[in-house]
């Protein structure tokens, strides 16, 4: 089985900077609301996405396995 990441946004933490769109334009899109949001709610693992995850100034993107549940962005501390 091949390893596919769920990715999503928090509407209400999302400041509609634009760092996730501009590092993975492929995974990321402005919203109506000009909230980022998913442009597919899975996707396959990938740096892009990964950085976009880590570039968001308010972590308002969460990553987890598809498969597991397990959180990969952000990490828990």
């Amino acid at each position: 089985m091949t390893e596919r990441w769920h990715i999503e946004v928090d509407q209400d933490a999302c400041i509609g900077s634009g760092m996730c769109v501009g590092s993975a334009p492929d995974a990321f899109r402005r919203g109506v609301v000009g909230a980022a949001e998913p442009i597919a709610a899975e996707t396959d693992p990938s740096d892009p996405v990964l950085d976009a995850a880590e570039s968001c100034p308010v972590e308002a993107i969460t990553i987890r396995s598809r498969a597991s549940g397990e959180l990969i962005f952000p990490p828990v501390d």
